[in-house]
């Protein structure tokens, strides 16, 4: 080099230096690179541990759920991946497909304060425009497992003919009157499809059963009669993955009995269903009011009754 140099005019030792000077400059700017791209590569790496971690706690987090509902959501806000918030949680129910219908049908159904504002919520998702009501019903039935206890089950139908008078306000004149429809619905499911009921009613028959529930107005005919021949062509389905009898899809016994009143102490026929420890009783097999009561033995004081048992 040192003989090269030597040989080379003032100009060219000139250039020849600049050359080596932007050389050196480009492998340091090489070794930037190189260094920022493993940076990088380092970064992208803990960024999938990240994502990792945290779809196995979600995944944790939904098994949890599906188990006990409660401690599934405690455990998801602890990791983070949830906040509690009624309107996170309600969403959280409601985009997440792979929880079990049951569990959230149990969740959705709690008492307290906290799980009232989380169903409400939850039917704040749902968008009802433009449906008819049985239509609406169906799409908010299969998207949890209605439980079987009463006040539940009340709360939920609330929730349910809320979000639908929102959504369609010119139907109803008030939400009671969606509450006490939608009761007839399902009942009616039941009576049409339930090979334990013989006697199957008729169009006519449902819409006698609800003249009147429209803050003391009848509803339009055709449009009961439209219900009654959409859930006969049509039974409500069950969410697939649950195995448990519903309430009113599949109770354990179904049949008439006698009940004495309570202010008159007459006996009157009534359509009673059995759930677990549950006894609903109506006036017909597909009338909307209900009442229930838990089942415990107790002695009856009218000995000139047999086969005879008290709530």
């Amino acid at each position: 080099m040192s003989f090269i140099m030597s040989s080379l005019g003032k100009a060219d030792k000139q250039v020849l230096t600049e050359i080596l000077q932007r050389r050196f400059a480009l492998l340091n700017d090489i070794e930037k690179v190189k260094k920022e791209l493993k940076e990088t590569e380092e970064e992208i790496i803990q960024i999938d541990r990240g994502k990792t971690i945290e779809k196995d706690q979600l995944r944790h987090g939904i098994k949890k759920f599906n188990n006990h509902p409660t401690a599934g959501i405690d455990f998801l806000v602890e990791v983070g991946r949830l906040e509690r918030t009624p309107h996170n949680i309600a969403k959280f129910l409601f985009e997440t497909s792979s929880l079990n219908k049951t569990s959230l049908g149990i969740y959705l159904g709690d008492g307290n304060d906290f799980a009232i504002e989380v169903l409400n919520e939850f039917g704040q998702l749902h968008d009802f425009t433009g449906q008819s009501l049985d239509v609406a019903l169906r799409r908010f039935l299969i998207s949890f497992r209605l439980p079987g206890e009463a006040q539940k089950i009340d709360r939920m139908m609330e929730c349910f003919a809320s979000r639908y008078c929102d959504c369609n306000q010119n139907v109803f004149q008030n939400r009671d009157t969606c509450y006490i429809l939608s009761f007839a619905i399902i009942m009616m499911n039941t009576s049409l499809h339930n090979p334990s009921v013989k006697e199957k009613p008729t169009a006519e028959q449902f819409i006698s059963m609800n003249r009147g529930v429209n803050n003391g107005e009848d509803l339009p005919e055709q449009m009961l009669r439209n219900l009654f021949e959409g859930i006969k062509q049509e039974p409500f389905k069950i969410p697939q993955e649950d195995t448990v009898d519903n309430t009113f899809f599949n109770p354990d016994l179904e049949g008439w009995l006698l009940k004495q009143g309570g202010r008159y102490k007459t006996w009157k026929k009534r359509w009673f269903v059995l759930v677990g420890n549950c006894l609903y009783y109506f006036e017909y097999p597909s009338v909307s009011c209900f009442i229930t009561h838990s089942i415990s033995e107790a002695p009856f004081a009218d000995y000139f009754k047999s086969q005879t048992f008290q709530f």
